[in-house]
């Protein structure tokens, strides 16, 4: 089974990435949705978050209002760091977690992780192959803007609290430039995809192994 990390910038279209993966035959572990589900309320990392930040990040309904919380840490990266080590270590164990079970099944050939931080959080060695998502400055601002309303303040701070995507472009194995339309960005997917289905032959391709 092979292991594929799809990351990139805000704004470029991983996710998309990812979907178009999928309906090619991956099974897609979204890190965001396993963040929803370890910040569940009264789970560990939900009571650390509420420790650290206070109960005014939380709905009425003792959800974490996440919109909230963002702007309290994407402004001050100390407080940032802080969120980062109570929710980061819970997302990468459950993701180990759910790549183990997929290995015992054997009926998996190809796995797509869907992780907006995968750099950041230093996962980049739990992958065979880093696919990174482009697109320039101007098309992340554009998007952002028409998804979240965010200020050109509010898309400063969430684009600075990642690396650069220069950084992480040097690192990938694939790279996917999503700024010319669907086509375009899905014609590039499936060209990857038929590369690493025949690197997958080898165990060669494996980081692990290389190390």
């Amino acid at each position: 089974m092979l292991v594929i990390g799809v990351t990139g910038g805000i704004g470029t279209g991983k996710s998309t990435v990812a979907a178009m993966f999928k309906q090619l035959g991956a099974t897609v572990i979204d890190a965001d949705a396993i963040a929803h589900r370890v910040m569940e309320p009264k789970r560990l990392a939900w009571r650390a978050i509420v420790n650290t930040f206070g109960q005014e990040v939380l709905n009425d309904d003792e959800t974490i209002n996440r919109a909230r919380l963002a702007a309290t840490v994407f402004h001050d990266p100390a407080r940032r760091k802080q969120l980062e080590e109570i929710v980061h270590p819970r997302i990468l164990r459950e993701i180990r977690q759910q790549i183990g079970r997929l290995r015992k099944q054997r009926k998996v050939h190809l796995v797509v992780l869907d992780v907006p931080l995968l750099v950041e959080a230093g996962m980049e060695e739990e992958v065979d192959a880093l696919v990174v998502v482009t697109a320039p400055p101007e098309v992340q601002r554009q998007r952002l803007n028409t998804k979240h309303s965010w200020s050109e303040e509010e898309i400063d701070a969430r684009i600075a609290a990642q690396w650069k995507l220069s950084a992480k472009v040097a690192l990938a194995d694939f790279v996917v430039n999503n700024a010319d339309g669907v086509d375009a960005t899905r014609t590039q997917v499936k060209q990857i995809w038929n590369q690493v289905l025949r690197l997958s032959k080898s165990s060669s391709t494996s980081r692990r192994s290389k190390s």
